[in-house]
């Protein structure tokens, strides 16, 4: 098992969610955190709930790193309007999420690495960069040598998710669009996420 693989493993049980929705995650056979005391429960406090809204956030977008989520926030609340809004749509900007919405890669794990290995492009032009900023009417592609590979074939082939409204795409020609940035109710999470938690933690 890759450490990519027990990384995601551990953060589903450590967050008590099937986070991806993935019929493989563990916590599907076991609803308690790692550990001797992970069978113990008690009830969050207000802090306790807003850092777990935080850390699922943050797991789901491939674990991003402390600064650079608190970065997001703080670009999230100087965009007019609702901060929590905001910062659900810059996440969703990112390109290593793009191509995972696309179904162009399996997960979010493995689009930062498909990423990096310089298999997409966009507007015509090679990106490596996992946490690019992709704007509306962008065209993200998958570099035509790459089309073929095995995991490319195999997500695209997945009945696990469907490809949201706020982007289009076409699998044949292995490339997509970005439209628009979504709104929290837009985006298809398989659990429950509460960026108003979140923009609590950061406004302490």
């Amino acid at each position: 098992m890759s450490k990519r693989i027990r990384a995601k493993y551990k953060i589903d049980r450590r967050l008590r969610v099937n986070l991806w929705g993935r019929p493989k995650s563990p916590f599907n056979k076991r609803e308690y955190g790692p550990g001797l005391h992970g069978q113990r429960r008690k009830k969050p406090s207000d802090y306790g709930l807003q850092l777990q809204a935080k850390q699922k956030l943050k797991g789901y977008y491939g674990n991003i790193g402390e600064r650079q989520f608190r970065r997001y926030y703080e670009r999230a609340n100087d965009i007019k309007g609702d901060t929590s809004e905001n910062l659900i749509g810059i996440l969703e900007r990112r390109l290593d999420a793009v191509v995972y919405r696309l179904k162009f890669v399996p997960t979010v794990f493995s689009a930062r690495q498909f990423i990096n290995h310089g298999h997409i492009r966009v507007n015509g032009k090679r990106v490596n960069i996992p946490s690019y900023m992709v704007q509306d009417g962008d065209v993200i592609e998958v570099k035509e040598k790459s089309r073929e590979l095995p995991m490319v074939l195999e997500a695209v082939a997945s009945p696990e998710r469907d490809v949201p409204d706020y982007m289009t795409v076409d699998h044949k020609k292995m490339s997509g669009s970005f439209v628009r940035a979504p709104l929290l109710a837009d985006v298809p999470y398989p659990v429950q996420m509460e960026p108003n938690l979140v923009i609590e933690f950061y406004s302490r």
